[in-house]
């Protein structure tokens, strides 16, 4: 571990129990993984708003260009970086010491990834929460926001998925997401640390992980190739803008009263693969040129996602604004001005 910039202002020292209002403006926030796809995001959000956030990560190599994710945030005052892993309580203790707020967004992404290597997944989201969770509450942090997933429910017996969905993951990912929400709660409930988890959908946009399927779709099509689609095409997903995950992940730390529950967060609408697809080469001008290859299907995939958004609509007040068509084209924009491809014919 390497200390790669200190934290500038230290935490309040703020009495352990449950509170009457949390505001985030002026506190001091961790972000785990904050280097990443959605936690890059949150962390810019949170600066926007006047947080002292330290941002920490591992910086691994599971993808690339997580150094660029941060480069405009780290010229702000208020932000720190502490390089680490969440497995290494030494290095976390030091990023976490004086935090208010503790978003726990680190982990080992990937369904595929975790087929293949199911001890290391389970490892870090895990193993890596439980010594999140455990420095959370002895160093007095008043709330943990944890990044949770769809993927924990698995096949759907209805849809829309709302909370009290069954959950039954059909991967090592949904299982350790699972896992670590299940931690998150106990928490909660029998040491007092405040905790809530998202359970994010499908979340896209600019920073986007390259394995995720909107990343490949966009880069296959603008360097003139074919999106490849594993299995038919007709398994669905809820895509939520990134934004509006940030939204509700900002709103997670600041609602009153909400230690110890859980919340979907999705847009609330469901588009097949094969759907999708078809919008992607629309917006890069492929149509007529180009059509989608298929592949054997992925294991531990599974059919259909949809988010019922009621409950954080009640209480947390969030609702989505980015549809997909408006976040595809904010995307396929992004990608064509900063992502290098290779431009060439179909």
């Amino acid at each position: 571990m390497s200390l790669l910039y200190a934290r500038l202002q230290p935490g309040r020292n703020l009495q352990r129990g449950r509170y009457p209002e949390l505001k985030l403006t002026g506190a001091s926030v961790l972000v785990t993984g904050g280097a990443g796809f959605i936690g890059s995001h949150l962390t810019e959000r949170l600066l926007e708003i006047g947080a002292n956030v330290t941002v920490f990560d591992r910086f691994d190599r599971f993808y690339n260009g997580k150094e660029a994710n941060i480069a405009e945030a780290a010229n702000s005052p208020l932000f720190g970086l502490v390089e680490g892993d969440i497995l290494d309580k030494d290095a976390l203790e030091t990023a976490m010491k004086g935090s208010d707020v503790v978003f726990h967004l680190a982990g080992q992404a990937g369904v595929g990834f975790s087929v293949d290597s199911p001890a290391v997944t389970n490892s870090v989201n895990v193993d890596g929460t439980l010594n999140v969770l455990w420095l959370a509450k002895s160093l007095g942090v008043r709330r943990l926001v944890n990044a949770s997933s769809s993927s924990i429910f698995g096949v759907p017996r209805y849809l829309p998925i709302d909370e009290d969905h069954p959950t039954n993951p059909t991967s090592p990912y949904g299982v350790s997401k699972l896992s670590a929400e299940q931690y998150s709660t106990v928490f909660d409930r029998i040491y007092g640390l405040e905790t809530v988890s998202l359970r994010y959908f499908s979340v896209y946009g600019p920073r986007g992980r390259p394995d995720q399927v909107i990343h490949r779709f966009t880069k296959a099509l603008l360097e003139g190739s074919s999106p490849v689609i594993s299995g038919d095409g007709t398994h669905s997903r809820d895509f939520t803008y990134v934004t509006d995950a940030v939204a509700a992940t900002i709103l997670a730390a600041e609602t009153q009263e909400i230690g110890g529950e859980v919340f979907n967060i999705g847009f609330g609408g469901t588009t097949s693969i094969n759907e999708l697809a078809g919008k992607l080469i629309t917006l890069t001008g492929m149509e007529g040129k180009v059509a989608p290859k298929y592949e054997e299907g992925s294991k531990g995939d599974f059919p259909a996602t949809r988010a019922d958004n009621s409950k954080a609509a009640r209480i947390l007040g969030w609702r989505p604004k980015i549809g997909l068509d408006e976040g595809l084209k904010r995307y396929v924009n992004w990608f064509s001005s900063s992502v290098k491809f290779q431009k060439g014919p179909p």
